[in-house]
């Protein structure tokens, strides 16, 4: 009967750490879900930016990205800090892919800059009860992250463009090439790397959209002033000023 009853307490522990972590799980993807869509909101907020309204846009799109931090991340962190958090890693990592991404945009719109781990992983430090161990975002999911950062930046390079700033669009065409030349030399070396190289292929056509957008306005670039904010009246099918006959 000893050993039965013993049995019967080891499962019934069992049973119950499976149950928390369920009800933990749960948890955890309404608080990822939440992040992922208060950070695209973030994102299409920052693709409502022209270069007549660059700062407003921009501190608008900042002030709701520490509100996902303030109100949303800090739920993930709450749940996860002080446990072996990569156990759930499956059930945050959209939400955080999604916030990074969300960072990482505004910071390359702000200052033409890469926001790092480092950066983002401080950032979330206050979020933590400092007597535990803090959550921290592992690089695999930063750099998950970090691809899909480049569609949003094909995107703004193309509206960029059709707003009158090729140079604007010329420079996150190189940032772009960067950041796909330095994956392709980590991802083939990755263990776990099966949706980084899914992303990979997405991430070369975005580079080859920007590319043929810049070159074509590079080559043909007369026959875009009108669309490149040029003050001049010109013929948009020549490509010379418009002459009185």
């Amino acid at each position: 009967m000893t050993t039965e009853s013993s049995f019967k307490d080891a499962f019934a522990k069992y049973a119950e750490y499976l149950n928390d972590l369920n009800d933990k799980r749960e948890r955890v993807v309404k608080a990822s879900r939440d992040v992922t869509m208060n950070s695209k909101k973030v994102i299409f907020q920052v693709h409502r930016m022209s270069k007549y309204n660059k700062e407003e846009i921009l501190e608008k799109a900042e002030k709701d990205l520490a509100a996902v931090a303030d109100q949303y991340m800090s739920r993930l962190v709450k749940e996860l800090q002080g446990t072996d958090f990569w156990k759930l890693r499956r059930a945050y990592s959209p939400g955080v892919q999604e916030y990074v991404e969300a960072a990482t945009f505004c910071k390359f719109c702000r200052t033409g800059t890469l926001l790092h781990l480092d950066e983002i992983n401080a950032s979330l430090l206050p979020l933590s009860d400092p007597t535990l161990e803090p959550l921290q975002l592992n690089i695999l999911d930063y750099l998950l992250g970090l691809a899909d950062l480049t569609g949003e930046l094909m995107r703004l390079a193309i509206g960029r463009i059709s707003d009158g700033e090729p140079e604007f669009a010329k420079r996150i065409c190189e940032f772009v090439r960067e950041i796909y030349r330095e994956l392709s030399l980590i991802v083939p070396h990755m263990d776990d790397s099966s949706d980084m190289k899914t992303k990979m292929d997405t991430m070369l056509q975005s580079v080859l959209k920007i590319e043929n957008a810049c070159f074509s306005v590079h080559v043909r670039g007369s026959e875009y002033m009108p669309l490149l904010g040029s003050s001049e009246p010109s013929s948009f099918l020549l490509g010379v000023s418009d002459i009185e006959l």
